[in-house]
């Protein structure tokens, strides 16, 4: 049975899957499917509460809630997708170059990499976007920064074990190049591995993504994001609580979602847990 086969199987990451999907659907039918213009002011309409006309209803300057949480989920997903992905390309590449040339380089790079562990994620990537400036493109920088170093380690230590194995010295034997065993050899081996943590580090990318937001280190205004829009909602937490409530749950439900399904992915591949 394959590891898709069982994920299907936990309920659990039915769910988050299910959680997961009609957030990204929100995010990418969000231009067709929000009922306003979410940048658009309406000051005779601010602070409505929930109503027929305003669903989740508006802001301080009259902006509908609803559309501005769907737009936002297209800056969360970006952000963390793009994050992850930069992640999983450099750090991997770093764990399997360091665990097959092992030695001195090993012991230097893991050592780099240990620096970059000792920050905590949030801390370094208000480091890197007060450093670079806040917008889209440096928020994706910041948030791979703080995750390359859990990766190379994952990619690494398989690449210990794997450089070892019969394969691999057949391909010495045989004259392939160092880059054609790396990448078409071990890295097939440890490719699960590095995706099934990238799925759980998504959620982590989202809370630090509207970490940033909500302290102004995030898209610029009038952009909507989450984060933003959970400081906003803080300024008029007594008159208009709707405003930090909706997109803090929001950030719950994505987080939650992505947690469930890496959580279920991890357990699929997991060879202890297979029970065929």
């Amino acid at each position: 049975m394959g590891a898709l086969a069982r994920a299907r199987q936990n309920p659990t990451t039915t769910a988050g899957a299910v959680i997961t999907l009609l957030i990204v659907a929100a995010a990418v039918l969000a231009p067709f499917l929000a009922p306003y213009d979410p940048t658009e002011q309406d000051i005779m309409s601010r602070l409505q509460g929930p109503s027929a006309e305003f669903w989740l209803g508006t802001d301080q300057f009259g902006r509908d809630i609803l559309s501005r949480l769907m737009f936002g989920a297209q800056i969360s997903l970006t952000v963390s997708l793009g994050a992850i992905a930069c992640a999983i390309v450099i750090g991997g590449v770093i764990g399997m170059v360091s665990g097959y040339v092992g030695g001195r380089f090993d012991l230097i790079v893991m050592q780099m990499m240990d620096v970059l562990l000792s920050f905590p994620s949030l801390i370094l990537g208000l480091i890197v976007v007060a450093l670079l400036g806040p917008d889209l493109i440096n928020l994706v920088i910041a948030i791979a920064l703080t995750a390359i170093a859990p990766f190379a380690r994952i990619a690494r230590a398989p690449t210990l074990v794997l450089k070892e194995r019969a394969f691999v010295e057949a391909g010495h034997a045989l004259g392939y190049s160092h880059t054609r065993i790396l990448f078409r050899h071990i890295l097939p081996n440890i490719l699960s591995e590095l995706l099934v943590m990238g799925s759980l580090w998504m959620a982590t990318a989202v809370r630090t993504e509207a970490s940033l937001s909500f302290i102004g280190l995030g898209v610029k205004p009038p952009t909507p994001t989450w984060g933003g829009m959970t400081r906003d909602g803080f300024e008029n937490i007594l008159d208009a609580p709707w405003l930090a409530i909706f997109p803090g749950v929001a950030i719950l439900l994505l987080v939650l979602g992505l947690n469930m399904v890496g959580d279920g992915l991890r357990d699929a591949t997991d060879p202890k847990l297979r029970h065929e």
